[in-house]
């Protein structure tokens, strides 16, 4: 049982690495053909994709990455 909680902390702990990446490519602007750029939205979308139906933007800013990174971690955090 342990492995199966330590395998969801190092998920968790990719998929918020793997968010930010993305919102720090974003100010950029990559190609959308790049091979990193592809794999990090194929990897954020499933879970970036429903908070936006929830998440209204603020002005130019989308919310969505830092609500599903403090999602990610209290989900660490609630682990024994």
């Amino acid at each position: 049982m342990a492995a199966f909680f330590t395998f969801i902390r190092i998920l968790c702990d990719a998929l918020s690495i793997a968010i930010i990446l993305r919102a720090l490519m974003s100010w950029f602007s990559p190609m959308p053909t790049n091979m990193l750029t592809i794999f990090l939205y194929r990897i954020t979308e499933p879970i970036l994709a429903p908070l936006r139906r929830i998440i209204p933007r603020v002005g130019m800013f989308d919310l969505t990455p830092m609500v599903a990174i403090i999602i990610l971690q209290l989900i660490v955090a609630f682990l024994p």
